[in-house]
């Protein structure tokens, strides 16, 4: 491998995205991307769009899950039955697993894992953090827009409470949470690195930026509803003082509020 393409691969995604050409017509842009390891998604930032029923509905699911976040499909269901919404349980769970919600109770199946993925320990059990970078944590959340809806996947630090790290994404691939993770070894390095065992923070991509630094990796057990109580409070905040109370039309609006 060339020293200029071992040096555009070692870029951060957005350094990589505004290398991209759309207009070059010499190379196409999946081309491009391919060259410098870039996935085309991360490529561009536009919201996932849905019907305008269909968004209020997720919306509205966003809203009772961060009420009640202890809730599942049939509790929701129920909750919006009462509103007047004529909706089925299955049709709950579908839009929650589009949306990446997850009932926090102790249940089976409480990650959606890719079976291939190797799946670490879980570390903390009566841990007690004394120090900053001794442990973080990530996780992702729907956000809703104007016209449809993006995940952000945030990197906290548990004993600061500090965010070090966050991406905004249209889908769910592995991407976005490198771009974090980047950005998050900016403050240096923690000595557990844990998280849920989503197939993004499984993935050889993700797990091997952490054992080439030498962190130990810990993930939730099943059924263990705490373990990332930390973000979901900063989600919890997020929504209530920032998302819900403004209309976001564009990405960069939302990327830079």
């Amino acid at each position: 491998m060339s020293g200029l393409k071992k040096n555009l691969i070692s870029l951060s995604v957005d350094q990589k995205r505004s290398l991209i050409n759309c207009d070059d017509g010499k190379l196409s842009v999946r081309r491009q991307c391919e060259l410098i390891e870039l996935n085309r998604p991360s490529l561009y930032y536009a919201p996932v769009q849905v019907s305008g029923e269909t968004l209020r509905l997720m919306n509205r699911i966003d809203e009772i899950y961060m009420a009640c976040p202890f809730y599942g499909k049939r509790r929701i269901a129920a909750v919006l039955q009462r509103e007047g919404i004529p909706i089925g349980c299955e049709k709950v769970a579908t839009l929650m697993k589009k949306m990446g919600l997850v009932a926090l109770y102790p249940k089976l199946n409480l990650s959606k894992r890719n079976q291939a993925h190797k799946i670490y320990p879980y570390l903390l059990r009566d841990l007690p953090i004394t120090h900053v970078n001794h442990v973080w944590s990530a996780d992702i959340t729907y956000i809703r827009m104007s016209g449809g809806f993006m995940y952000l996947v945030a990197i906290i630090d548990w004993f600061s409470r500090y965010v070090l790290g966050w991406a905004l994404s249209n889908t769910l691939a592995t991407d976005f949470c490198l771009e974090a993770l980047e950005m998050a070894f900016v403050f240096g390095k923690p000595d557990i690195f844990n998280t849920d065992q989503g197939c993004q923070f499984t993935s050889e991509e993700f797990t091997g930026m952490l054992i080439a630094r030498e962190i130990k990796i810990s993930m939730d057990g099943r059924g263990r509803a705490l373990d990332n109580i930390f973000i979901e409070r900063l989600w919890r905040s997020l929504k209530y003082e920032r998302i819900y109370l403004n209309e976001y039309h564009v990405v960069p609006e939302l990327k830079n509020d």
